[in-house]
């Protein structure tokens, strides 16, 4: 009686499900090793909680933050795409704040398409772009993606009705959960193919900072006249650790930054600004910290990416991310083998048909937990395995 058509329309969050079943498991013992959020573990950078502190007994920050945030947190979100990408940002127009970048990127769809509008997303993708134009009374159509194309977009199977109709597009670089990576060639193709059809390209870059083996990941705002039909999404859950402090900023494209913050005004006062300080510093790093997490990211992901090899798995190593999406064994579904693996292993992975449908026949395995944990999974997988489970 109480509840609205679009919530009750919603599925269950998928991650939810496994979180109830992991909290029954361990309530009878079970030792569970959960692979499936993508939360970053290690500790937030020491100077960050420092400068958060020494904020916090700033009377004057416990004040509302301006709607579109702290000059301080804009501007340094400005230096930091000039220092890292080479890119300059009037932070008065194509800098806004958010509290974190999935309320970010959900309030976008709102304030930019009426219902019945069009909106291209990545399949597999990041879930919330579909169940934010959902609930935007959108539609989705799926923007197809493959291995054998190294995920990026194949613009040639976009119909031309779909074309027409779209009015957004969403890209994800390192990608979520494919950890797909990308040159600024992708993003050129981008641009032009949003220009060429009055689409505008959304960019979601929330692992833009972690990165392995030399790789750089490019920003879209890099493609020569970007910021006429682009903007992107950035984070400092990621790369700096700072998942529960919900904070986050898009950049880009003015028409579409006043119209989210005009939506926004609306509904939040923006973030903390105490929080917000903390953040402008840590973007105003020398990102050694960002350097030293990675390391640690890439020595999880060398020890995953063997021990599935060694399993028999079918798996791409990753330039990014904090994620390994590996093929599944023949003869399962991927919820299938996902649900036995933590039932019968006790290790919780995604399934990729969490990501669209494209999904199926894949999991997507988190590096959130500490080398010890990683060999302990191994153990598990090869024990699994034995069993009778065929390795794909």
């Amino acid at each position: 009686m109480y509840v609205s058509n679009k919530v009750k329309d919603l599925p269950p969050y998928l991650f939810s499900k496994f979180q109830k079943r992991k909290e029954e498991l361990k309530a009878v013992g079970v030792d569970v090793i959960d692979l499936g959020i993508g939360a970053p573990d290690l500790p937030t950078p020491k100077f960050i909680i420092d400068k958060l502190c020494e904020e916090v007994q700033n009377p004057t920050n416990h004040r509302y933050s301006p709607y579109d945030g702290s000059k301080e947190f804009r501007e340094a979100v400005a230096y930091f795409y000039q220092s890292h990408y080479g890119v300059e940002l009037d932070p008065e127009t194509e800098v806004l704040t958010l509290i974190g970048s999935k309320e970010g990127i959900a309030n976008l769809i709102q304030a930019a398409i009426n219902p019945g509008d069009t909106v291209l997303i990545p399949d597999p993708g990041y879930p919330v772009y579909k169940t934010a134009v959902h609930l935007a009374g959108g539609n989705s159509t799926y923007l197809p993606l493959d291995s054998q194309n190294g995920y990026v977009p194949m613009y040639d199977r976009i119909s031309e009705q779909d074309k027409q109709d779209a009015k957004l597009m969403f890209l994800n670089y390192p990608g979520n959960p494919t950890a797909a990576t990308v040159e600024l060639n992708t993003f050129l193709e981008a641009i032009t193919f949003g220009k060429e059809n009055n689409i505008a390209v959304i960019h979601d870059a929330a692992y833009d900072l972690v990165t392995f083996d030399g790789y750089t990941s490019p920003s879209i705002l890099q493609a020569p006249n970007a910021k006429e039909v682009a903007v992107e999404f950035g984070s400092l859950s990621k790369s700096f650790n700072m998942t529960g402090w919900r904070i986050g900023y898009v950049v880009g494209n003015k028409e579409l930054i006043k119209a989210l913050h005009t939506y926004k005004s609306n509904i939040d006062t923006s973030q903390f600004l105490a929080i917000q300080q903390a953040a402008a510093l840590a973007l105003r790093s020398d990102l050694s910290d960002v350097r030293k997490h990675n390391q640690i990211f890439k020595e999880r992901m060398e020890r995953m990416y063997q021990g599935l090899m060694e399993v028999g798995f079918q798996v791409e190593k990753p330039r990014g991310s904090i994620f390994i999406w590996s093929r599944i064994p023949t003869g399962y579904t991927s919820a299938e083998f996902a649900e036995r693996l933590l039932e019968e292993a006790g290790v919780i992975v995604t399934p990729g048909t969490a990501f669209g449908p494209s999904g199926e026949g894949y999991i997507r395995i988190s590096l959130s937990v500490e080398l010890n944990r990683i060999d302990e999974v191994i153990r598990r997988l090869k024990e699994f395995t034995s069993k009778g489970v065929k390795s794909s």
